[in-house]
């Protein structure tokens, strides 16, 4: 069976660059492109491709809120998170968006043909480079916080309340709500248990 591949990406010379490497492929049908998120979701109602390999950075939505959106509605489809940042945060937010898999744009033939086959199988695929940077999670890719919202912090992984923290911290809960959903965002977390995980391993509490 023959693998359809559709390109999410802003820049000509990319998706050329991409196709001229696939287009001739065994095995592989290069259905076409998208320049950003709207031409791509339009595409989607007409058509279903396989793998998308999808630019992070795109104009007007960005391709991690596309990414989560194509997953939620087309849920066979699998995403390969492409850009030129090897950073902990692009690639957290792109995984954590639903892709599986993550390379850079300077990506060889092989290792392109090597993500699609794996996320194919249903599994992840990291370009070596992605990959370590997971593995070392250094410092400097901690989140930077607030004060309040390290003192927040603490108090939700002591397990009060919002309307406990607010009373405590003397401020309302709409307040301790907000450093709530601040905290989320800048752990990359869906909940408070990922939340608190994190702060964790990160040493933060």
């Amino acid at each position: 069976m023959r693998t359809k591949v559709f390109i999410v990406d802003d820049h000509f010379m990319v998706i050329e660059g991409i196709k001229t490497m696939l287009q001739d492929q065994e095995g592989i049908d290069m259905m076409g492109h998208a320049y950003n998120a709207e031409a791509c979701l339009t595409y989607l109602q007409h058509h279903q491709p396989d793998v998308i390999l999808m630019d992070i950075n795109l104009g007007g939505m960005s391709g991690i809120d596309l990414c989560k959106l194509v997953v939620e509605k087309y849920a066979s489809v699998r995403i390969i998170g492409l850009s030129s940042y090897n950073q902990l945060s692009f690639i957290s937010k792109m995984l954590s968006s639903g892709a599986m898999g993550y390379v850079l744009k300077n990506a060889t033939r092989q290792e392109i043909l090597a993500a699609i086959e794996t996320v194919l199988q249903g599994k992840q695929y990291l370009s070596m480079e992605a990959s370590e940077m997971i593995k070392n999670n250094t410092a400097d890719e901690r989140p930077v916080l607030t004060r309040r919202e390290a003192e927040v912090l603490k108090l939700i992984a002591d397990g009060l309340t919002n309307a406990e923290m607010a009373t405590q911290l003397f401020v309302s809960p709409t307040t301790i709500d907000t450093h709530r959903k601040h905290l989320l965002e800048k752990f990359n977390a869906r909940n408070t248990a990922i939340l608190i995980r994190r702060a964790i391993d990160l040493h933060f509490v």
